[in-house]
């Protein structure tokens, strides 16, 4: 079995897969740990390849920055030997979904927006998981952001193709800004879509950096980065309360307050130099215009504010 990416350019939901009516809202979700419980790669290697005990020693080089993602990832792939369709049976066998995501997905295809996987695995195997807990024709409607493999047909040889040439092997950052650009360009004005991600670990880092809205699921690794460093996010337990949260900002009618500052103030300057030139039709003479950046405010209380509550000044609530 061979995949290849045609291209290492990060590139947008393809519109053969995801046909979103919106185009104002995107929503990107990790997918070991978060939309399903366990992660797909410790399932093969504690199995199939490494080991369980040689695996824990390899996430501790990772932890402590001993190595790079890309190199243990490296290892790990490459100590599997088995067959991919015994993979999907061992898959079939010790995960579990997210008892939420078949209703928050079909929550996404009646609002018309677009839900996609960035994940720093292989695509080869979340595409084919997908296919077993959620079917061919639902599967399908979810595009898949993340490596690609060379896998030999008697499965002695598994090679990942990374996506970027970094210590990442995946830079799920660079992902979201080239999407956001691509959307970008479908909205007036040349506006920015308001980003959402969903994660849980280590390899969703750079994306928290990079998303509007951030969803953590509560008491993982990535919660505890954004607590260290004092980034908005709301905590979850299960595809329910990312529903219930998403459902809230969709009602509200107003997505630019739920934009990063940086973000927000992009939209104006491009709506305010769109007028500009509407104004002056092939004058060129624009002066431009100090921007001052007002610094939010952070919340201090866990326990009776969320983050994003203290951005916006509002209360919401996590059952």
């Amino acid at each position: 079995m061979t995949t290849s990416n045609s291209s290492n350019t990060p590139s947008a939901p393809s519109p053969s897969t995801t046909v979103p009516t919106r185009k104002d809202v995107a929503i990107f979700s990790d997918f070991d740990g978060t939309i399903f419980l366990q992660d797909t790669g410790h399932v093969l290697f504690d199995r199939h390849g490494c080991g369980k005990e040689r695996r824990e020693v390899l996430d501790g080089q990772i932890n402590s920055g001993e190595r790079s993602f890309r190199d243990v990832s490296e290892e790990m792939w490459g100590s599997l030997n088995v067959p991919f369709d015994k993979s999907m049976q061992a898959m079939k066998e010790h995960l579990e979904i997210d008892p939420d995501f078949h209703d928050f997905h079909d929550f996404c295809d009646r609002e018309g927006i677009s839900f996609s996987v960035v994940s720093a695995g292989i695509k080869p195997v979340l595409r084919g998981v997908l296919n077993q807990f959620l079917g061919h024709s639902k599967a399908n409607r979810i595009d898949i952001l993340s490596n690609d493999a060379h896998i030999n047909h008697d499965g002695s040889s598994w090679k990942v193709l990374w996506r970027h040439d970094t210590s990442l092997g995946h830079d799920k950052s660079l992902t979201i800004k080239e999407c956001r650009a691509l959307y970008r360009k479908s909205l007036p004005a040349n506006t920015n879509p308001l980003i959402i991600f969903i994660g849980d670990g280590v390899s969703d880092l750079p994306a928290a950096r990079e998303a509007d809205v951030l969803f953590a699921r509560s008491g993982l690794r990535l919660e505890e980065y954004c607590l260290e460093h004092k980034i908005d996010y709301i905590p979850y337990n299960s595809f329910a309360d990312i529903q219930r949260e998403v459902s809230r900002i969709l009602d509200s009618g107003d997505l630019e307050r739920f934009k990063k500052p940086a973000n927000r103030q992009q939209n104006k300057l491009q709506k305010h130099h769109s007028s500009f030139i509407a104004g002056l039709g092939a004058r060129r003479h624009f002066l431009g215009a100090s921007v001052e950046t007002r610094s939010k405010s952070r919340r201090t209380d866990k326990a009776h504010m969320s983050p994003l509550s203290a951005r916006f000044g509002q209360s919401i609530t996590i059952a």
